[in-house]
């Protein structure tokens, strides 16, 4: 497919020659919508009923489409909606994480099929290929050919500038300076055989949850997710904003307001200070990164933790939404689902007693993708490119 197509943007074009535009706006309806019928399809993208008839068609010989049982009890015949096939694609995708790396294969509807995950020190160019090199055929290995081949590509989410926070991650400092040379995308390409997308971690986080999960509810929103270091994303006009550098949505460089003065987000709402009070409390930092791990075991430290970075995530909502009058804030995270939700119900709490003279008080949501959200969204990149339209602007 032609990704370079011109959009038109109040919808769909019955022209010839933009059958590739056409075709991911159908996709995308559906993907974002669930199960259509090709008059609701018809009518909510501008495309006569023998345009969007052809598209079903071809969509469904390609495999990407489906039929589901047919919607009776209305007057005249049953409509059928049209909905994704979920294996009609497939999508690879890596996390590169300060703590850990993640690989995951993804249908076409979001859904893990094969992970496989490991933790470590610290990230080093040396470890993630091995890792990669070792496990990519056996993530695949499940697959028949036929399915193989619908594999669309493998997507990478990784921080921006990993050589930085030596300090944090205690990593040495020879080590994390090969990450400046090191080129992420010819590395992978070479292990994989397939096209290779990369992204800012938080961004691919912010994409998972705007393709597979709440952030289908809302056209503009701001989107954190809490990781060993806090970032995030911006949705606007329904569409994920990657910035000029690629790296909008940098909210982890938020100033706000603490005991000692003004100091970035990053060093009041991440997990690393987390691991700090765990170890000064006599607990191993490192069983947060390790799924199976009960939280409640952590008791007063992990409450601190909590409380504080709230508070903090309070001040920075108000800041971004006196920037852009967002629809609402979805936060995510690192963590254990019980544990995002109790971040979220304080943060709102923490809303209450902040000034937002000038401006509606944000509304606080709690995402619904989770710990695999950068890896998730980076398998998504592939999919997108192939299959979706990434400025969708449809309602």
């Amino acid at each position: 497919m032609d990704t370079t197509t011109i959009r038109d943007p109040m919808g769909g074009a019955n022209q010839s020659g933009i059958r590739d535009h056409n075709e991911r706006l159908v996709l995308s309806m559906i993907q974002r919508h669930g199960g259509l019928p090709s008059a609701e399809i018809a009518r909510r993208t501008n495309l006569s009923a023998q345009t969007v008839s052809i598209i079903i068609r071809q969509l469904e010989k390609d495999g990407l489409l489906v039929r589901g049982e047919p919607i009776r009890g209305r007057v005249g015949k049953p409509s059928i909606p049209m909905t994704l096939r979920p294996d009609g694609a497939l999508s690879v995708g890596l996390n590169i994480g300060r703590r850990s790396t993640d690989l995951v294969l993804i249908d076409l509807a979001g859904k893990i099929r094969a992970q496989i995950k490991r933790t470590y020190p610290y990230p080093s160019p040396d470890a993630l290929t091995a890792f990669l090199s070792e496990n990519f055929e056996k993530l695949l290995a499940g697959l028949k050919p036929a399915e193989r081949r619908r594999v669309a590509g493998i997507g990478v989410a990784a921080p921006f500038e990993l050589w930085n926070w030596l300090d944090v991650v205690n990593a040495p400092k020879e080590e994390m300076q090969r990450w400046r040379d090191f080129d992420v995308t010819a590395a992978v390409a070479e292990i994989t055989g397939l096209p290779v997308t990369v992204r800012n971690d938080a961004t691919a986080a912010c994409t998972a949850e705007h393709v597979f999960g709440r952030g289908r509810e809302f056209a503009d929103y701001a989107y954190f997710f809490i990781g060993s270091f806090i970032g995030g994303g911006v949705v606007l006009n329904d569409t994920v904003y990657v910035g000029r550098t690629g790296n909008a949505g940098a909210f982890g460089s938020i100033p706000v307001a603490s005991e000692t003065g003004a100091q970035q987000l990053i060093h009041h709402a991440s997990i690393y200070l987390l691991e700090a009070r765990l170890e000064a409390a006599g607990f191993d930092p490192a069983a947060i990164w390790r799924p199976e791990t009960d939280w409640s075991q952590f008791g007063q430290p992990l409450e601190d933790w909590i409380d504080h970075t709230a508070r903090h995530l309070a001040l920075a909502a108000v800041a971004v939404s006196s920037v852009i009058d967002f629809e609402t804030i979805l936060i995510d995270s690192n963590c254990p689902d019980s544990v995002r939700s109790q971040i979220v119900e304080r943060t709102r709490k923490a809303l209450t007693v902040i000034d937002t003279q000038g401006i509606d008080e944000p509304v606080i949501a709690e995402a619904a993708i989770g710990r695999n959200a950068r890896a998730i969204g980076a398998a998504s990149l592939p999919i997108i490119e192939r299959y979706l339209l990434a400025q969708p602007l449809f309602g």
